[in-house]
């Protein structure tokens, strides 16, 4: 995953070295937005649980996404569309090549169940056969020892820079290849069972974020567009909430990728 992200990241760079020359702005100055769903996938990763009696690490944590069924419901009712994993973006065109923008990647990420790890450090106070010192030693995670996702999402909420690069022009429609980067927050509704404390389920401000995307993009009449994207990239989670007691908190990051198909729109505001 780490080849892909140093890849992902050449090509962005070389889109914007080798841009063409263009004899109009036509986007300068409008907005864009869209919509689309995604596809996660996470490296392993080492998630550090620590409280009043406990500190332990479960190493090399094996996290997947969690898709929706495809279908209307929920994909395209406006009420429940929230549900599956969507990318939300809005941007602003500097020039015919940059814009600026924001937007939501609501990614899902689940710890999978039955899965043998290694565990290091103590677990003591709960009244069960989880008590004990640690040393590199196997445990099965199953979920009356705990149950750890962040489905409600795993929210990157970020800024992004990007370049547009237009191969070509048939007629109506524009072909484009686009390169970026960005950086965020990450605000995960995470819920977790741990050992024998109550479930906890709330959003939280966890941690930050840095990502890097390439994309091909088709536009009809330079107002509507379809996009795939590549985005990969790293989230780094130093305070994610375990349950009610605000002193117990995991630590978690990994690498991410995400494969995303999003359908928008070009508008122009104040202008004819």
């Amino acid at each position: 995953m780490k080849k892909i992200f140093l890849l992902s990241l050449l090509l962005a760079f070389h889109l914007t070295s080798f841009g063409q020359e263009e004899t109009s702005n036509t986007r300068k100055g409008k907005f864009y937005f869209y919509w689309g769903w995604n596809g996660s996938k996470y490296a392993k990763s080492d998630i550090q649980f620590k409280g009043d009696t406990y500190n332990f690490t479960l190493q090399d944590v094996v996290g997947n996404d969690r898709q929706s069924q495809f279908g209307i419901d929920p994909y395209f009712n406006p009420l429940r569309m929230t549900i599956p994993q969507y990318n939300f973006r809005l941007g602003y065109y500097l020039d015919d090549k940059w814009d600026v923008s924001i937007g939501v990647d609501h990614m899902k990420y689940v710890v999978a169940r039955n899965q043998t790890v290694k565990i290091n450090g103590t677990i003591a106070g709960t009244g069960t056969v989880y008590d004990n010192t640690y040393a590199n030693d196997p445990i099965v995670i199953t979920d009356d020892f705990l149950f750890f996702e962040h489905t409600d999402g795993l929210n990157y909420i970020n800024a992004e820079m990007r370049y547009t690069y237009n191969l070509y022009q048939i007629k109506k429609f524009d072909f484009d290849l686009i390169g970026g980067a960005g950086l965020g927050f990450l605000y995960p509704r995470t819920n977790t069972t741990l050992i024998n404390k109550p479930r906890y389920d709330e959003f939280h401000l966890a941690g930050y974020g840095l990502s890097i995307l390439t994309a091909g993009r088709i536009t009809f009449n330079k107002k509507l567009f379809v996009q795939s994207e590549f985005k990969t990239g790293y989230i780094n989670m130093p305070s994610i909430r375990t349950t009610m007691d605000a002193s117990d908190i995991a630590k978690q990051h990994f690498m991410f990728s995400q494969w995303n198909i999003v359908f928008g729109g070009v508008i122009n505001i104040g202008k004819k």
